[in-house]
């Protein structure tokens, strides 16, 4: 089965040798998104508002495919300090906010992420 590769001006380009997202069939694999804005500035702010712009590029990316965060299936973060897990999930509970449709996920503290940042987040989107 062919993939597609996504690329958006909406969010960050990727900094290496890898795709804002591939679409295989309905499933789309969105690459962490780190937060970076769409002009590949990095976003001044504690972790309340690194990852807010995390969520905003992956729903630029899911867009560009025509997907919504409704359609995510899994997300993976990972963060540098674990210590803020609690306010990095306010964050995320606040753009998945409905529990039936909800997405699996795990978070994982790093001991580093790129650009020195502090949260990384990627996700799976199945669409019709």
């Amino acid at each position: 089965m062919p993939h597609q590769i996504i690329l958006t001006d909406q969010a960050p380009a990727p900094i290496g040798p890898y795709s804002q997202a591939v679409r295989a069939g309905n499933t789309v694999y969105v690459s962490g998104q780190i937060p970076l804005d769409a002009g590949g500035q990095l976003v001044a702010g504690d972790v309340t508002a690194q990852t807010h712009q995390v969520l905003k590029n992956l729903t630029a990316v899911l867009a560009a495919t025509g997907l919504e965060l409704t359609d995510v299936v899994k997300c993976s973060i990972f963060v540098k300090d674990l210590g803020n897990f609690a306010v990095i999930n306010e964050v995320y509970g606040s753009y998945f906010d409905n529990e039936a449709t909800a997405p699996a996920r795990e978070t994982v503290e790093v001991a580093r992420l790129p650009r020195d940042v502090q949260v990384e987040i990627s996700c799976i989107a199945v669409g019709a």
